[in-house]
């Protein structure tokens, strides 16, 4: 990617709530967005769309269309009443209510009398390459499937070009086709983030074997949380579509399951990427600790040669500079045991020669076995 990864923007909403509020009750975030509905309702012949933000639009489509397969796309969750008048004229149960409003729901297939209940993560890098994680939820029911996202955003475009389109069997399988569409979209999403992913890590090893420095540590740290996430989505959603595989509902049409095979391959293929894109990145902060290790003791080298050169060098400084005197000045009294080269003549001049002497020894001892030459 060309710009650099920023933290993850994981949905910074809390779990709405106290602790022992009844199960089943409906609590919407301050900053949740006001409902917009889309409806599409389609069968082989014609497909007709209508819009709005009451229930009341839909079910007037449901009346006008009832020859029609139906997906109702739900775009925000800011409105109790709406969520409330869908659990009453679908009979949803008050429990699957409070998980599409409760945004931090893990993948999940769950199936009822009358309908089946599943969840989603869309996880995708946004325009200012902020990784989010945002919740989808669907009601699939006999003819009509509801769909429920955090956003505005249209996350959903090319399966809206095939249900316009019409070709294949988009508007002849049902709504769990439908579902299965929109299933197997999330799951290119994150084909695509993986792919940005990996082509972070090559431009983060390039800059390691070029010039390593805190950032790729910072960098790669910010990849990993993010292949976390991926991962923590990517194992339930496998088990989701293995659960659909599984059922013996007739909501799941047996046509559909063909296609949920492969998007199960696809899941078991995300799955295998994530862990190898986990061991690169520890591959890569091991190597940087490595090379930071490795700098450190080069450095620790430099400076060790350095101190066991200059090592004889002070010793003999220091002798001399004790100043002990070999005749007393006050008296001219000789005193033995001083020292009898602080007076002599051009002492200062060999004692210089003599240093430089030894460190010239010790430089040609440490250049023949290598020293140096590892620096």
């Amino acid at each position: 990617m060309e710009k650099r990864m920023k933290r993850i923007k994981y949905n910074p909403r809390r779990r709405n709530g106290n602790v022992g509020d009844s199960p089943g009750l409906i609590i919407i975030g301050e900053d949740a967005m006001a409902p917009h509905i889309n409806i599409f309702s389609y069968n082989e012949k014609e497909l007709v769309t209508d819009t709005g933000k009451s229930i009341k639009v839909v079910l007037d489509q449901l009346k006008k269309c009832k020859n029609h397969y139906h997906w109702i796309q739900i775009k925000g969750l800011g409105d109790v009443k709406l969520l409330e008048d869908i659990g009453e004229h679908l009979n949803i149960n008050p429990l699957v209510l409070e998980d599409i409003a409760n945004i931090h729901q893990r993948p999940k297939y769950d199936e009822y009398e009358s309908y089946a209940f599943g969840v989603s993560r869309m996880i995708h890098f946004n325009k200012d390459n902020e990784l989010i994680n945002n919740q989808f939820s669907a009601l699939i029911k006999d003819n009509t499937l509801i769909t429920f996202e955090e956003t505005y955003d249209d996350n959903f475009e090319a399966v809206k070009n095939r249900l316009a389109a019409g070709a294949g069997v988009i508007r002849t399988a049902g709504p769990s086709y439908i579902f299965y569409a929109l299933t197997d979209t999330i799951l290119d999403r994150y084909f695509e983030l993986l792919a940005q992913i990996g082509d972070t890590l090559d431009e983060i090893e390039d800059r390691l074997y070029r010039a390593a420095d805190k950032t790729i540590m910072y960098d790669t740290q910010q990849i990993k949380r993010a292949l976390i996430i991926l991962r923590r989505a990517s194992w339930p959603e496998r088990d989701k579509i293995n659960e659909m595989l599984r059922t013996d509902s007739t909501l799941i049409k047996p046509e559909v399951k063909i296609y949920l095979r492969d998007v199960y391959d696809h899941c078991v293929q995300i799955m295998d990427m994530i862990e190898n894109y986990k061991e690169i990145t520890s591959s890569i902060l091991d190597i940087y600790l490595s090379m930071v290790s490795n700098r450190m003791n080069e450095i620790m080298k430099v400076l060790t040669i350095i101190s066991a050169i200059f090592i004889p060098l002070t010793f003999v400084a220091g002798i001399y500079g004790m100043n002990f005197a070999k005749v007393d000045p006050a008296t001219n009294k000789v005193m033995p045991g001083n020292m009898p080269e602080l007076y002599s003549p051009h002492g200062y001049i060999y004692c210089l020669i003599a240093m430089l002497f030894v460190a010239v020894i010790q430089v040609i001892i440490f250049w023949k076995k290598g020293w140096f030459s590892k620096l």
